[in-house]
């Protein structure tokens, strides 16, 4: 750590908390320096081991380099790696069962279900299997002991009551799939989340004295579960509630759970006072009382009228669908944009659209699941559920399926692009001079009022969260001058 660096008084508190040697919660806002901070418990913790858990390989390594020799920096599946036989292990690089397959092995036809749109479907085996598998990831990554009926996704287009009827059909199959993978005797891959369950179930013990789990609030249940019983070590938790924004994959709000005194880190480093003014307007409707600071040093500014449009560095969107729309007006422009995307996924939108336009069900992507013809994806992109794929429908209406193949070949490299275009899911936890929104949030008419539901607050929180310098919000100005006046 560099010798100019001066804590400020919260972290002078956190560290003085962390002394104490109990458990403890420190809520660091976006930007608020959690790493230097954590640095600096890590080295007052003097003759103590200590632990620093990361979920992301490249975060751990990264932090290694900060840390004192005596804390090691690991995620937690490398944890659980080392602490199960290698005959599982060894199971994860093996080829996976194709869905259908697995489907056809139990014994599992198609599925006719009702839909929300009034119309029955048939859900295909390859479907089935694919939900048997995400069903089985669920639970290993949830502190549950054994499968249950909830842990099965269905798709939002299917009517509630079938959806209920297929998780119950279906939770027999993802236990069977279960004891295949734990089988000592088994030949057939698993998912890496297999492993760390079953390192879960041995209550195992992390050898610290002191843990450092970094970015609790994305925490899987099953991660919880393993650090609650480290009675022997001091863990310390970090996070920001308001950036949990994996809940579609069975995370959970850790610092919600967490009993344990908490420490703010509400000064953030990375903006002036006007972003974060914004963002606190944004914690506000999230129920947060507590603004986060700017500093004063740092000269940011908000862009709201769209005639202005100044250079970027990072254009953001909420679903790939408008990410891919972007990045073909970007090219059509003579610009030469980057986006965190591979060509694959856009290819799998171009195929999925030629197998319906041909009549055929389309596999991949997800999005395009269910539909039995084009005409039925053009229909839901135009009516207010199904409003994500209206971009595509149109690249695929106005240019065709080629189209999209080609600019799937037309990505630049970050390293060389114009700017980079990213959904707010893949730019957590990264950070750019000048930003510039998309508006593709899910904004709602409840009552006359125009409001967001509180995942896609919290969206929104990391999305104006990016910039340091200028944040471009022109695109979604009139809803949000709406949103903070209808919530005063």
């Amino acid at each position: 750590m560099p010798s100019s660096f001066k804590p400020t008084a919260e972290q002078h508190a956190v560290v003085e908390t962390a002394l104490g040697g109990s458990d403890l919660k420190i809520k660091a806002y976006a930007g608020a320096g959690k790493t230097s901070t954590l640095r600096l418990v890590a080295q007052q913790l003097t003759g103590r081991r200590g632990a620093y858990l990361a979920f992301n390989k490249d975060i751990a390594d990264s932090a290694r380099r900060g840390f004192p020799p005596r804390v090691s920096s690991r995620t937690v599946h490398s944890l659980a790696y080392a602490g199960v036989p290698s005959t599982l292990t060894s199971r994860v690089n093996l080829p996976a069962e194709p869905p259908h397959e697995l489907s056809a092995r139990y014994g599992i036809g198609a599925i006719e279900v009702p839909t929300i749109t009034g119309k029955d479907v048939e859900i295909t085996p390859f479907e089935i299997g694919r939900m048997i598998v995400d069903g089985l990831g669920r639970f290993c990554r949830s502190p549950d002991p054994t499968p249950c009926s909830y842990h099965i996704q269905v798709d939002e287009k299917v009517h509630e009551k079938a959806a209920d009827w297929l998780r119950e059909n279906l939770l027999p199959s993802v236990v069977r799939l279960w004891h295949e993978s734990i089988d000592p005797r088994g030949r057939s891959a698993i998912l890496a989340d297999v492993y760390l369950k079953v390192w879960a179930q041995q209550d195992p013990r992390i050898n610290a004295d002191f843990i450092l789990f970094d970015e609790a609030q994305d925490s899987d249940g099953v991660m919880l579960s393993v650090l609650g019983r480290q009675r022997h070590a001091q863990i310390i938790y970090v996070g920001d509630p308001y950036q949990q924004i994996y809940e579609w994959r069975g995370a959970i709000n850790a610092m919600a759970q967490i009993d344990a005194p908490e420490r703010p880190l509400t000064e953030s480093f990375r903006f002036g006072q006007t972003l974060a003014t914004l963002a606190s307007r944004v914690l506000a409707l999230l129920g947060e009382p507590t603004p986060i600071r700017g500093q004063p040093g740092i000269g940011s500014i908000m862009v709201e009228d769209p005639a202005i449009s100044p250079p970027v560095d990072a254009i953001l969107c909420r679903k790939n669908a408008t990410a891919i729309w972007q990045l073909a007006a970007g090219l059509e422009m003579g610009h030469r944009p980057a986006i965190r995307m591979s060509p694959s996924e856009i290819v799998a939108f171009a195929d999925g659209a030629d197998q319906l336009l041909a009549g055929r069900r389309a596999f991949r992507p997800l999005a395009f699941a269910l539909f039995e013809s084009w005409k039925e994806v053009q229909s839901f992109a135009r009516s207010a559920a199904g409003q994500d794929l209206l971009p595509i429908v149109q690249i695929v209406d106005e240019r065709g399926t080629d189209y999209l193949r080609a600019l799937a070949q037309r990505m630049t490299p970050e390293r060389d692009a114009d700017y980079v275009i990213s959904t707010v899911h893949r730019a957590k936890g990264l950070e750019w001079k000048r930003v510039r929104l998309v508006n593709d949030f899910r904004f709602m008419l409840v009552n006359g009022r125009l409001t967001l539901d509180e995942d896609e607050l919290r969206l929104l929180y990391v999305a104006v969260t990016r910039a340091q310098h200028v944040l471009d919000i022109s695109d979604l100005r009139d809803e949000l001058l709406r949103l903070f006046s209808a919530h005063r």
